[in-house]
């Protein structure tokens, strides 16, 4: 039976069998969707009860099995829940449902890391149509299969002590490039700002300023923007707020924009008139992120600035920031949870360290092999003389 309103009630109860044993309640949702969403949560974990009950004294499960008692106790907790979900999926209709944990084992888990690998990432364009692109990256599967695959049979392994099969996950996990850190040179950045205007100069500046990745830009709103303390707090990923103090050259960038749009903070002024985007040439709209992506395209070769992205903005902040301060400091301005993440901008401690190492060397350091040959020499022309 789906969701259902009983009579007087303003929400939804849900009713269902699973097992041989029957699960209602209260959504306590008003809404339909979100009812059959948590119906949805609470299938999962009747399905889940059930399986750990029936594998008590057989010490055995399979995959379904373990992944919605694994969903039910750790997964729908994580904040993509719907990614988890999706990646299960996945995960199930590759290894098989009814297949045993025992039978899951190194080359078993090989085969799908390799099937992982060859499939390719799709997108849904405007056209309506899902179109197929590059192969998916390494950190894609790791995160996508291997590293859920490994939870789930390691916490079937220690937590509820089910027998499994033998698994080197760490020989499974592909290696990860590094994320590059490109910093701008104050000369690169002044060329790329003035191939800018029409409002994305501004934008782009406050990136360099603050570090904040291009949809926090976007998504600025002026009940997000306090003037009177001298911050503003941008929501980065995961949901995640961050609340960043104003420079002064931030405050009066901020303060620039404050007649420009009700809502938004960073907004363009369109070129020309488009009545499908319902536009009108000279009048300011909130920025979009294809707009921002396609000024910086044309910004950055115009400007003679070779493999520079508009992430390397938050590069660039980090590193400067770092320079004047520490990692913690930078962690905080980045939003990072983990002090780690931000350790790889720890080259420019490096750099400060090396020219702080080179003005301490004395002024009468010992002369080098080279230098002490040569003196010699013109003591001995000299003496000659």
């Amino acid at each position: 039976m789906s969701v259902y309103k009983r009579p007087g009630k303003e929400t939804y109860s849900y009713d269902f069998i699973v097992g041989g044993r029957r699960f209602s309640g209260d959504t306590r949702e008003t809404k339909k969707r979100d009812a059959k969403a948590f119906e949805e949560r609470e299938r999962a974990s009747a399905k889940a009860l059930m399986a750990a009950a029936s594998t008590v004294e057989a010490n055995t499960m399979s995959f379904e099995m373990a992944a919605l008692r694994w969903f039910h106790e750790i997964g729908q907790h994580h904040k993509n829940r719907d990614t988890v979900l999706k990646n299960l999926d996945w995960l199930q209709q590759n290894i098989g449902g009814a297949t045993d944990l025992r039978a899951i084992d190194d080359p078993r888990v090989a085969s799908l890391v390799a099937k992982r690998r060859g499939e390719r990432v799709r997108r849904k364009h405007k056209d309506g149509k899902i179109h197929e692109g590059k192969l998916v990256s390494p950190a894609t599967v790791n995160r996508t299969c291997t590293q859920p695959l490994r939870e789930i049979v390691l916490r079937a392994k220690n937590v509820w002590k089910i027998q499994v099969g033998e698994v080197n996950f760490g020989e499974h996990m592909l290696k990860e490039p590094q994320e590059r850190v490109r910093e701008a040179s104050a000369e690169e950045e002044s060329a790329i700002m003035e191939q800018l205007g029409r409002g994305y100069e501004d934008a782009v500046r406050f990136a360099f300023l603050n570090g904040c990745r291009r949809m926090e830009i976007l998504g600025l709103e002026w009940p997000h923007v306090d003037f009177f303390s001298r911050r503003f707090t941008v929501t980065g990923k995961g949901g995640k707020s961050r609340t960043i103090p104003m420079s002064e050259e931030t405050y009066e960038i901020l303060w620039a924009q404050r007649h420009n749009h009700p809502v938004k903070v960073f907004t363009f002024v369109a070129w020309r008139t488009r009545k499908t985007l319902k536009q009108v040439r000279g009048k300011r709209y909130p920025l979009t992120e294809s707009g921002l992506k396609s000024a910086m395209r044309r910004a950055v070769p115009a400007a003679g600035v070779v493999n520079f992205r508009f992430h390397d903005t938050r590069h660039t902040a980090a590193t400067r920031v770092l320079r004047k301060s520490n990692l913690r400091v930078a962690q905080r301005l980045l939003g990072h949870s983990d002090v780690a993440t931000t350790a790889k901008y720890a080259h420019a401690l490096d750099d400060d360290l090396r020219q702080a190492l080179e003005a301490t060397s004395s002024p009468t350091k010992s002369p080098t092999a080279t230098e002490q040959h040569g003196s010699n020499a013109l003591k001995r022309k000299g003496n000659q003389e």
